[in-house]
């Protein structure tokens, strides 16, 4: 099933956060039906530095090649601005398109970005954001890699004047619309009351951010199509990564984490050893 065909059923698909080959695999291997690859977990985990525009977007092209040479899942990439004006963008989606992308996040964040959760963004005009969607929507080489249009107006002018943004990108042929980081439950609900029916739209879950934490049955009941957890598996990882720590330092030894971890079979049997192994045997043995 494409993802197109998969965001026009009733139950809305959630889509992890993945940051790499290997927590996509664990995605993947978890049921999951869909992959997000973010932006700023790559910028959390493979920079150590929060999301404001650091991660280039050669960086991003490579992370996707390597996630979708190892995962056959819907790769959903986060696209930051597009790097550029509308030719980057061409270049961008081309790119990522060829690289293995499902769909292309897209925002009307000026150039460098920050995390839709923070504050003292700016945008460009919405005249030059639709531009920058008509430009990917060209340079796709297939209808079903699907552009998503981001807007983050609602921290910057206001909830009034992202609608109306929303309605210009959704006029501008986004396939999908995400309308960044609504305050309340009542502003999540205005926004499918605008576009559901027209559009899929997508509701970002951020732990400690600025929109209401739900379900996905919850969300699906507002007209939410798709729900993305961008940082979450970071945000679980780095507990359990400085509790470790902790104990190695203090007692010298892994053995006391020991039931927390699993060992090296583990690791590789998650990651397919056994498979590899007797591939290359069977290749050896002609």
């Amino acid at each position: 099933m494409s993802l197109r065909d998969r965001l026009a059923q009733d139950t809305p698909l959630l889509a992890p956060g993945a940051y790499d080959a290997l927590s996509a695999l664990l995605i993947e291997q978890a049921g999951f039906e869909a992959i997000y690859l973010s932006g700023a977990s790559i910028a959390y985990t493979q920079l150590g530095r929060p999301d404001i525009g650091l991660v280039s977007f050669d960086h991003v092209a490579d992370v996707v090649g390597r996630v979708a040479e190892r995962v056959s899942l819907p790769l959903i990439v986060d696209g930051d601005t597009g790097f550029g004006n509308a030719v980057n963008v061409q270049r961008t989606v081309r790119i990522f398109e060829r690289m293995g992308a499902s769909a292309i996040q897209l925002e009307d964040q000026t150039f460098p970005k920050k995390c839709g959760h923070l504050a003292d963004k700016s945008l460009v005009s919405t005249a030059e954001m639709a531009g920058k969607i008509r430009a990917a929507l060209d340079a796709r080489a297939s209808d079903q890699t699907l552009i998503i249009a981001r807007t983050d107006a609602i921290g910057v002018e206001g909830f009034e004047a992202a609608l109306d943004r929303a309605h210009a990108y959704v006029e501008a042929g986004a396939d999908v619309l995400f309308v960044e980081a609504p305050r309340t439950i009542g502003e999540m609900s205005a926004i499918a009351h605008a576009f559901a029916g027209r559009v899929p739209l997508l509701a970002n879950m951020v732990e400690g951010g600025k929109t209401p934490l739900l379900d996905t049955s919850e969300l699906g009941r507002i007209g939410f199509k798709l729900v993305i957890s961008p940082g979450a598996l970071v945000r679980a990882l780095v507990p359990t990564a400085e509790a470790f720590l902790a104990s190695l330092k203090a007692n010298g030894a892994t053995r006391p984490f020991a039931e927390r971890m699993i060992d090296m079979g583990g690791v590789n049997d998650r990651i397919g050893l056994a498979d590899m192994a007797a591939t290359g045997a069977a290749y050896a043995a002609g």
